[in-house]
C-alpha cells in the first residue's frame, strides 16, 4: 500500500543522526527531503503582550514526526479560537522537524528475499522529517491573559494527547 505512514514509535527513540542537510550539495548526506508538513509556526495574535505563558515540555527525549506536531498544533488552535477568540491567545512551535526520517522499502511476493538480502544496514529512502526534542525541551507555548489561563490549560492537555507522549505543562 503506498502513502501509509509507518507508526511514530518506530522513529521515537533518539538514536545517531546521520541525515545531515548541508547548505553545500556536495556535503548532503541526504540528497532529497520532503518539506515539513507544519504550516504555521505562530498563530493567534502575534502583536499583544500577554501576561500569562504555559510551556508544554516532554518528559523524555525522543523524535517527534512533523504530522504529529501539526496535528497538535490543529487542534490546540481550534480549541482556543472557539473558547476565547482568536485575538486572545499565541500558540507558538517551539519544536522544528530537522531529522530526516528514512525507511528501507522491502520487497514482497515470490523472490522477494533475493532483493533483500545483504542489506542490514541500508541507507534507505527519505519519508518524513522528525524534531529531536530531548528531555524536558519545549516543543509549544501558548501566551494568553489572566482570565483565559484555564481554556489554555485544557489545550495544552489536548497537545499532550494527540502527540502521543508524556508531557508536562508548566504555566509561567
Amino acid at each position: 500500500m503506498a502513502g501509509r505512514l509507518r507508526p511514530g514509535r518506530s522513529y521515537r527513540h533518539l538514536e545517531m543522526p546521520y541525515t545531515r542537510k548541508s547548505k553545500y550539495k556536495s556535503r548532503n548526506y541526504v540528497k532529497m527531503s520532503q518539506d515539513t508538513k507544519i504550516t504555521q509556526f505562530n498563530s493567534g495574535n502575534l502583536s499583544s503582550n500577554f501576561e500569562r505563558k504555559i510551556l508544554i515540555l516532554s518528559e523524555r527525549g525522543l523524535q517527534l514526526r512533523d504530522n504529529a506536531i501539526e496535528a497538535a498544533r490543529v487542534v490546540a488552535n481550534k480549541h482556543l479560537t472557539d473558547t476565547i477568540g482568536d485575538q486572545n491567545f499565541r500558540l507558538v512551535v517551539i519544536a522544528y522537524p530537522h531529522q530526516v526520517l528514512r525507511e528501507h522499502k522491502l520487497a514482497t511476493g515470490a523472490g522477494a528475499d533475493r532483493f533483500s538480502s545483504g542489506m542490514q544496514k541500508s541507507f534507505g529512502k527519505p519519508t518524513g522529517l522528525a524534531a529531536r526534542i530531548s528531555a524536558g525541551g519545549r516543543i509549544f507555548e501558548i501566551h494568553v491573559m489572566n482570565e483565559h489561563l484555564n481554556e489554555a490549560k485544557i489545550a495544552a492537555q489536548k497537545i499532550g494527547k494527540k502527540l502521543g507522549i508524556r508531557t508536562k505543562s508548566v504555566a509561567l
